[in-house]
């Protein structure tokens, strides 16, 4: 077995690596600039290189460092854009040991030592180069101190000396540091370029691969060279020389575009179980989960795009096919059913991510999806609620009010008591002489609750506020009328806490009529008779027929809504300044 470097296996992203500005791919802006300054031997003393991953920072500062200190096959030649690559400094430059052009990663050396070794050693002109090119990758990873320590040799280096910086977080930066530098910023590879890209690394490899294959790359790829080259590398690996789009989807853990738009159809079309059942086809078939929602949220995006600029559906990878349908469902579906995908879409992704059970999450966002998705918009239900009849009025008496008796005048719960058979209102038995003075303490109903509030049972004193409608009230004797929805318990509680806390029987009787507004309705009377009001007006009265569950959250008169607008409403300017009024 030969083990020299040139046998071993090449991963393609450094097989591949561009070597002359001609090789780079999408960057022609760039390319051009340089192109010029060195034409007109105006290069900088500082660049930075600025993109996304794999778009080519790295690479780009090697070329630059190459074209600087190329010398030609003659060794003759000046700078140039378009470096020959066997003279003796191309060779060591590419080859990563020439020994006057260092490159620092800032990510492992951050401090301000690091940095002190480049200015001590700026001074001494190159050993053999015609420049001394220091190479700083991810440069904002270098600490505050670092950045301030080679400020003023970025100001004012020797002529021999270059600084070419990488990063990926331009804003992390410092202004002091970027206004002495000349920016390129990498742009995100193009679709069409990238897929002619990979096509002739493809075929130098001779390697067959689809031409959908190629596109899936290049979607997985977001504009990154670097990744598209590597995830080419696993393709012709997983394909063994000749590769398909299924395979490369499998490699990926995506699931079929086909697919994933039959699902989008079939959740906007409200079939939760088809919807449910696709799932599961293309869960057992390899899919991802996560994977799968991230399509819907992709495809939801396209589409959307689709609907406001038409052209977006010519993107190179996206299958005829699929640009038919994707065609089809912006001009069909309405914006706001879009957007509502949308906003859905990114909170199924955050509990898929979060939950236990990715394929668990996943389906109950489905169903939560189907669900939504068939509802109809404000428009249309405004307009059915419209034509919709009301439903008559039922006949007949109302219902008994919770919690009163169905056979007498009233039922009365008491601790320790029976009730007297004699009165209408439930009369009960004499109380001692010494107990009437005991309880002359709570004259009043008021006096009942502020004893509830100073025993701060808050759930006891919340339901006699709002279900309690006093009906007559002496020390030891309390009537009430139940409102609706009262606790069916309410009395039994009231008069055990009583006599709990004064160490004295109370009588606690619940009737049917005669009570007053509970203390809630008083308290709040302006809230509720608004709310009235709001109940009696027709389109409300029929919301709420169609939705029997829906409540009534909040309501705003015309006038509040003005004043709230102007409040908010920035003042008018009376007098423009004018910058020429003499003083």
């Amino acid at each position: 077995m030969n083990d020299t470097p040139d046998s071993g296996y090449q991963v393609l992203a450094r097989k591949y690596r561009p070597e002359t500005f001609a090789d780079l791919v999408g960057q022609d802006a760039m390319v051009r600039t340089l192109k010029n300054a060195f034409a007109a031997d105006r290069i900088a003393q500082a660049f930075v290189m600025t993109g996304i991953r794999g778009t080519g920072k790295t690479t780009t500062a090697r070329i630059i460092a190459k074209g600087m200190n190329c010398i030609g096959p003659d060794g003759t030649s000046g700078p140039t854009t378009e470096p020959c690559g066997v003279c003796e400094h191309c060779t060591a430059i590419m080859e990563g040991r020439h020994v006057d052009v260092m490159e620092m990663d800032a990510a492992s050396r951050t401090g301000v030592g690091d940095i002190r070794e480049i200015i001590d050693s700026v001074h001494y002109r190159a050993a053999s180069a015609r420049y001394k090119i220091y190479i700083i990758d991810e440069v904002h990873m270098l600490s505050t101190s670092a950045f301030n320590a080679l400020l003023k040799t970025l100001e004012e280096p020797p002529a021999h000396v270059k600084f070419i910086f990488a990063t990926t977080e331009i804003r992390k930066v410092p202004v002091t540091v970027l206004s002495r530098c000349q920016r390129f910023d990498l742009r995100r590879i193009e679709p069409e370029d990238m897929i002619g890209m990979l096509r002739r690394i493809a075929d130098s490899e001779k390697s067959e691969i689809a031409d959908d294959a190629l596109a899936l790359i290049t979607r997985a790829a977001e504009g990154s060279a670097r990744d598209a080259t590597s995830l080419l590398d696993q393709s012709i690996s997983h394909g063994a020389g000749e590769t398909t789009a299924d395979q490369v989807r499998a490699m990926l853990g995506l699931a079929d575009r086909g697919r994933v738009l039959d699902l989008f159809d079939m959740i906007l079309r409200g079939d939760a179980g088809g919807a449910l059942t696709e799932l599961s086809a293309q869960y057992a078939d390899g899919a991802d989960p996560m994977a799968v929602l991230r399509d819907l949220a992709e495809i939801t995006h396209w589409v959307s795009v689709v609907k406001i600029t038409p052209e977006a559906a010519d993107d190179p990878t996206v299958s005829p096919d699929e640009r038919a349908r994707g065609q089809s469902m912006a001009e069909q579906l309405p914006m706001r059913v879009l957007t509502r995908m949308w906003q859905m879409l990114l909170k199924a992704l955050d509990e898929v991510a979060g939950a236990p059970n990715a394929m668990m999450a996943a389906e109950m966002a489905i169903i939560r999806l189907t669900h939504v998705a068939d509802l109809p918009s404000p428009e249309e239900l405004v307009r059915k609620l419209q034509d919709t009849p009301r439903p008559p009025a039922p006949s007949g008496g109302g219902m008994a009010p919770q919690g009163a008796s169905g056979g007498g005048d009233g039922a009365m719960a008491r601790t320790g008591a029976s009730p007297a058979r004699g009165g209408s209102s439930g009369a009960v038995t004499a109380l001692a002489t010494d107990t009437e003075q005991a309880l002359a303490r709570f004259p009043t109903f008021e006096h009942v609750i502020e004893l509830i509030s100073k025993r701060r049972d808050g759930v006891l004193r919340i339901d006699v506020e709002r279900f309690l409608r006093l009906a007559a009230y002496r020390p030891g004797r309390i009537e009430f009328e139940p409102a609706e929805n009262a606790p069916r318990d309410l009395a039994q509680r009231l008069g055990s806490a009583l006599q709990r806390w004064t160490g004295n029987r109370w009588a606690v009787i619940v009737v049917n009529d005669g009570g007053g507004k509970t203390i809630d309705e008083v308290r709040n009377a302006e809230k509720y008779a608004r709310e009235a009001e709001a109940n009696a007006h027709p389109m409300v009265q029929a919301v709420l027929d169609a939705f029997p569950k829906a409540q009534i959250i909040e309501i705003k008169t015309q006038q509040e809504i003005v004043a709230k607008a102007m409040a908010e409403a920035l003042p008018e300017v009376e007098d423009e300044w004018d910058p020429f009024e003499d003083d």
